[in-house]
């Protein structure tokens, strides 16, 4: 949130900050229904909404500047062309103002009757278009740079995987966990803990998908090395994963923040589970790994429970690197992992959207950008075991959510 001069003036409240939990749970039935049938979300402070009522109700400056007509808030991509442009865009685009829980996905505008119950002015919100759209010029020395081509990002990477068609889909192994697939122009409602949400819109048509969010993947091997010490790269995880035979029993929750998709439980909590006197660090590093594949199955059989038949997931994201990970997660799938030549499939689906609206490619041609590298097939010699300890990784998700333990 900032001032019409472009200074930051209040604290930024990142993704995974809980800190307006309570504030979610508290929403009348009501509110939670309209929220759900405009935005495609659930309530949750994963997304904006909560976080600029927080500021308002509990930074005196915030409120100061709205009163002043001086305050802006939005995402992080129009905070950066606000700065690109000098204060001449003040501007985002479909999907990341969908993750606002603000925004009516049917209506491509920002809901009046959200922004009513939340107290939200629309005045300090940014103006909405398309990915394809222009979002300003930026200045330097004596160049004028066109800024062209705007997505959030897991629907960046979903351009940039070639998922343009219903039933494709892409996992992203992030930080978090985000399996997005595609619907097409049908927003497809599911019951199973999913989002709905706006994959992309280019050409005046908009393309939905069905979105699935663990928020701790990559995070948890982060934990590993930084505060635990366990391991000193990220890349040691893949040989210490594979020095032994299996976790030994252990499985690990990765619920730091509690657990996102399907789950959607702010109070759980991550925690390991059968650790006995034999457990080594290996054994730990090991469940660690297997929990991101987990995460995905869990979110993947959702998908295949509203009708959608996968045979191959496309991955991208750090963790994607990792070739132990991939193969036991397409054990754990039952179905082909698909991995590119280039990884980063955000910045290619930025450019590519870059591109589209600048005339140098079209809309039909944007799948033709992928570069296949990697196919890891499912080992069916493992289905029962691998199946065994995913039903084990199920029962300690339920253990983790210790609130209705209590």
């Amino acid at each position: 949130m900032e001032p019409r001069d472009g200074r930051t003036r209040l604290p930024w409240i990142g993704w995974q900050c809980r800190r307006t939990s309570a504030w979610c749970a508290a929403l009348d039935e009501e509110t939670k229904r309209l929220v759900a049938a405009r935005t495609g979300l659930v309530p949750d402070a994963y997304f904006s909404a909560s976080k600029i009522v927080w500021d308002l109700e509990h930074i005196p400056a915030a409120r100061d500047l709205l009163a002043q007509g001086k305050l802006c808030a939005g995402t992080v991509d129009s905070y950066l062309i606000f700065k690109f442009t000098q204060g001449r865009s003040f501007v985002t685009d479909v999907t990341n103002a969908s993750r606002t829980m603000l925004f009516n996905i049917h209506t491509l505008d920002w809901d009046d009757d959200l922004l009513a119950r939340f107290q939200i002015p629309r005045s300090i919100l940014p103006e909405v278009r398309d990915c394809d759209a222009r979002f300003g010029e930026m200045c330097l020395r004596d160049w004028v740079l066109p800024i062209a081509g705007l997505a959030g990002d897991q629907q960046a990477a979903l351009v940039g995987q070639g998922c343009l068609h219903p039933g494709d889909g892409k996992i992203t192994y992030g930080t978090g966990l985000f399996l997005l697939f595609s619907t097409g122009e049908e927003a497809v409602v599911s019951g199973r803990g999913l989002l709905t949400t706006i994959g992309y819109r280019v050409g005046k048509r908009t393309s939905y998908a069905l979105e699935g969010s663990a928020f701790h993947a990559g995070s948890g091997i982060k934990w590993l090395r930084d505060e635990l010490d366990i391991i000193q790269t990220a890349e040691q995880t893949e040989q210490i994963a594979t020095s032994v035979e299996d976790s030994g029993g252990v499985v690990f929750v990765p619920a730091f923040t509690g657990l996102g998709a399907p789950h959607w439980d702010a109070e759980a909590r991550a925690m390991f589970c059968g650790i006995t006197r034999g457990t080594t660090r290996a054994h730990l590093v090991r469940a660690v790994l297997e929990s991101i594949a987990f995460e995905a199955r869990e979110l993947i059989d959702c998908i295949r429970a509203e009708g959608v038949a996968i045979s191959a997931v496309r991955c991208d994201g750090g963790a994607s690197a990792n070739n132990f990970l991939m193969q036991y997660q397409a054990d754990v799938l039952g179905a082909a992992v698909d991995r590119p030549s280039e990884r980063e499939s955000t910045a290619l689906g930025a450019a590519m959207l870059c591109a589209l609206s600048l005339g140098l490619t079209d809309v039909a041609s944007l799948g033709l950008y992928r570069r296949a590298g990697q196919l890891f097939e499912p080992n069916r010699a493992l289905s029962e075991r691998r199946e065994a300890e995913y039903r084990a990784y199920l029962l300690a998700v339920r253990r983790a959510q210790l609130h209705e333990n209590l």
